[in-house]
């Protein structure tokens, strides 16, 4: 979340980012129960003054024998008015952190404004398409050619936007859990198997609730809901907590299924397994110090595009606008890979500097040394999205006769070349 102090002294900045980011909060509102706020405080502070005073006086008319009553009145009208002071300054504190909550991050200066895609700049491009002299199928034609995805039980078993994976591709998929993570641990990243199951408390600390709050499958009766990313454990593992500024940065790569609702994502990519409701992540975290987050946002991103050079994978790298950059992000890059049956580059991997937006949020801090508790920043990435890798080697890697040949990197992983069935 933003600091209040910063709303109040740049409005304009907020109303600007309000506006490049597409997002309705009413502002003014914000401002004006902060102005209630601090009137609010300054009064009880006042009553509080007058009220030790008049205690002092009331000893003295005592010891004096003299009459008390009116002062001892006053004392009693100064505690009402304190008492309502207080219960609406609740209120107001309330509808205050509900708005600010609403509120998303300034986006860094040199992320370009637009109101959606359109709006994205290509900043890097690796790897040349294949050229197929076959007619090139897409994966989930081979995948049901192959008998290793299955739809329809899927869709009995569970309902649609699920998929059952079998045979070989189900060996390759823990090919390339593994693969990931071993990638990310040579690169100085933690291994950490998070929780699937995750309180309110963490959803509201990583920036996803309140906006999005539909997106995410609860639990009926508690306040328990499923993990729509690896970013909302591995962040919160922190949560009001002061780090050591020696430990920093903090390096995380996380594997975890990931449940989503896709609430408002009707005939977008749903069929096969590039939007599912369940999918598998690994997921990089980092906490760093304010001044090293630019460079961080770059090893993040160089990380998840390596796998993709190690896969052999053409890709793009996309510098996000202000409208399509998201909620919580300071500055987005994301990563498309290239799907011959598309004939267009999809999205495979976002990565985010989120800034000390999710650390006010959490309460994250660090210890400079000699100096106050600071607000870490925090990033995130994915390396990568299991389904999507999937989909993407089996459409570049498909052959003639329906086999798909799998990456020399995996085979030691996979223990084979070729998916036959």
């Amino acid at each position: 979340m933003l600091d209040l102090k910063f709303v109040r002294n740049n409005p304009d900045v907020v109303r600007q980012a309000l506006i490049n980011k597409g997002v309705s909060v009413d502002l003014d509102r914000i401002l004006a129960l902060d102005v209630e706020r601090r009137q609010g405080l300054a009064e009880v502070e006042q009553l509080k003054a007058r009220r030790n005073q008049a205690s002092k006086q009331v000893g003295l008319l005592k010891q004096q024998g003299q009459d008390a009553s009116a002062i001892i009145a006053e004392m009693g009208a100064i505690g009402d008015r304190i008492k309502e002071l207080d219960e609406r300054g609740r209120q107001v504190e309330a509808e205050l952190q509900e708005l600010l909550l609403q509120l998303p991050n300034i986006p860094a200066p040199d992320v370009p404004v637009g109101e959606d895609e359109s709006g994205n700049v290509e900043v890097k491009r690796w790897g040349e398409p294949r050229r197929f002299d076959f007619p090139v199928k897409p994966h989930w034609d081979l995948g049901i050619g192959l008998d290793v995805l299955d739809f329809e039980r899927a869709a009995k078993v569970t309902g649609s936007r699920f998929t059952i994976i079998k045979g070989g591709l189900a060996r390759l998929n823990r090919a390339l859990v593994n693969f990931f993570l071993d990638h990310h641990v040579e690169r100085g990243y933690r291994e950490v198997l998070p929780p699937v199951i995750i309180n309110t408390a963490s959803y509201y600390g990583s920036g996803q609730f309140p906006k999005f709050k539909e997106d995410v499958f609860s639990l009926a009766g508690t306040d328990y809901h499923l993990s729509s990313t690896a970013e909302v454990p591995l962040i919160n593992m922190h949560r009001d907590e002061i780090l050591d500024e020696s430990a920093l940065p903090i390096k995380y790569a996380g594997y975890s299924g990931c449940f989503r609702s896709e609430a408002g994502a009707a005939g977008r990519d749903t069929r096969g397994l590039i939007r599912q409701h369940y999918f598998e992540k690994v997921e990089m975290i980092q906490f760093t110090k304010p001044e090293d987050s630019d460079r961080a946002l770059m090893e993040i991103t160089e990380s998840a595009e390596a796998i993709l050079e190690k896969l052999g994978l053409p890709y793009r790298r996309m510098l996000m606008c202000t409208g399509d950059m998201g909620f919580g992000q300071y500055k987005k890059y994301d990563i498309e890979v290239w799907m011959p049956s598309y004939e267009r580059y999809v999205e495979i991997s976002s990565c985010s500097n989120m800034s000390d937006f999710q650390a006010r949020r959490a309460n994250i801090r660090y210890r400079p040394a000699g100096g106050k508790p600071e607000f870490v920043h925090t990033l995130n990435g994915s390396g990568l999205a299991v389904g999507r890798t999937l989909a993407a080697i089996m459409e570049n890697y498909q052959n003639a006769d329906g086999s798909i040949t799998v990456p020399e990197v995996l085979r030691p992983y996979f223990g084979g070349d070729r998916i036959t069935q």
